[in-house]
């Protein structure tokens, strides 16, 4: 083990680590404030100025302000911490029957209705009215089954985007 690969397993001061991960967060959330300036009874110039920065300047900024925060040893650990903990909620590579098919009918049901809603909104109760409440229900829904299917049907979108892809199918043989 390097001098840098243990010093990376040692967390930073507490005070450090909790300013450092504040920051990052917040960089991070600034995106969100965009409505907010878009309905600020600021100048378009200075509307369009701020959100082009908390889209695309200020994340980064304080992504380097939680780094200078934390110190390399104390990133290293931070950003170890954090994929350790999404490493746990990442979905089984495989599930079974009763699982995945409750993950296709939650992977189908969103798509074919946003497929069907734009041809008949008006004889869906309450879409015209609440369209936004339909399409984030949806998407949560898509979202969810990508989770419930499991790590092999993440294999097996990515392979609808290689060119040399082939399906297998158990049991058929030819």
């Amino acid at each position: 083990m390097t001098g840098g690969q243990a010093r990376a397993s040692q967390p930073p001061p507490r005070g450090r680590l909790y300013l450092g991960a504040t920051v990052l967060v917040f960089g991070w959330l600034c995106p969100l404030f965009v409505p907010l300036v878009l309905e600020s009874g600021l100048a378009t110039e200075w509307k369009t100025s701020l959100s082009g920065l908390l889209l695309l300047g200020i994340p980064e900024l304080f992504t380097l302000a939680a780094v200078a925060i934390l110190g390399k040893p104390g990133f290293a650990y931070f950003k170890a911490m954090v994929f350790g903990l999404l490493r746990r909620l990442a979905p089984p590579d495989a599930v079974g029957l009763a699982r995945y098919r409750v993950g296709l009918v939650m992977f189908v049901v969103p798509v074919l209705f946003a497929w069907i809603s734009i041809y008949i909104p008006n004889l869906i109760p309450g879409f015209v009215e609440h369209p936004i409440v339909f399409a984030v229900s949806g998407d949560i829904m898509f979202f969810s089954s990508l989770f419930v299917l499991g790590g092999d049907f993440w294999d097996k979108l990515r392979a609808l985007f290689v060119h040399g892809a082939k399906a297998h199918f158990p049991g058929v043989h030819g």
